[in-house]
């Protein structure tokens, strides 16, 4: 079963692909924007893309512009939500849904149990984003976001 709702016509404009390391200099840009001094550096980056029990997916428009990316690490029980992320000039307008709902589709079919993740407390698009899809909070993680010491929700979403 999809949790996919109808997606607002931007995401309806972009295709859906596995990232590459081609794609490093979008995702550092992007990390950048979106996360500061919390972002992944292009050697998280390539590592991570690339780890064993990974899959990261890619935003992509007609052109050819990367403007979202996320993605997952299954551990052959649950999924881990590791990032989504859209490009500053392209959020709200259901690119990470998306994402997001494709990667949760993909976790089904591997046979996860659920799907865990943390996001800032501060963070409401994306709490909005997760509630929508079904995640419940489980509780709060003191100060997990370095190096701003901001607290953490973690979630979960049962996929069987």
């Amino acid at each position: 079963m999809t949790a996919a709702a109808p997606e607002p016509s931007a995401a309806r404009a972009v295709s859906v692909r596995p990232l590459t390391p081609a794609d490093l200099p979008d995702l550092v840009r992007m990390e950048g924007e979106l996360f500061g001094a919390g972002a992944w550096s292009a050697q998280s980056l390539r590592e991570e893309i690339a780890g064993p029990g990974r899959t990261y997916v890619g935003a992509e428009l007609p052109d050819g512009r990367l403007v979202g990316y996320a993605g997952t690490w299954f551990d052959g029980y649950d999924v881990q939500v590791m990032t989504v992320g859209t490009d500053a000039a392209h959020q709200g307008r259901g690119i990470g849904r998306l994402l997001l709902v494709h990667l949760l589709d993909r976790a089904r079919e591997t046979g996860a149990e659920a799907a865990l993740l943390e996001v800032r407390v501060d963070n409401d698009p994306a709490i909005r984003l997760y509630e929508s899809l079904g995640f419940t909070r489980l509780g709060r993680r003191r100060g997990y976001y370095q190096p701003e010491d901001v607290d953490a929700w973690t979630m979960r979403l049962a996929l069987r």
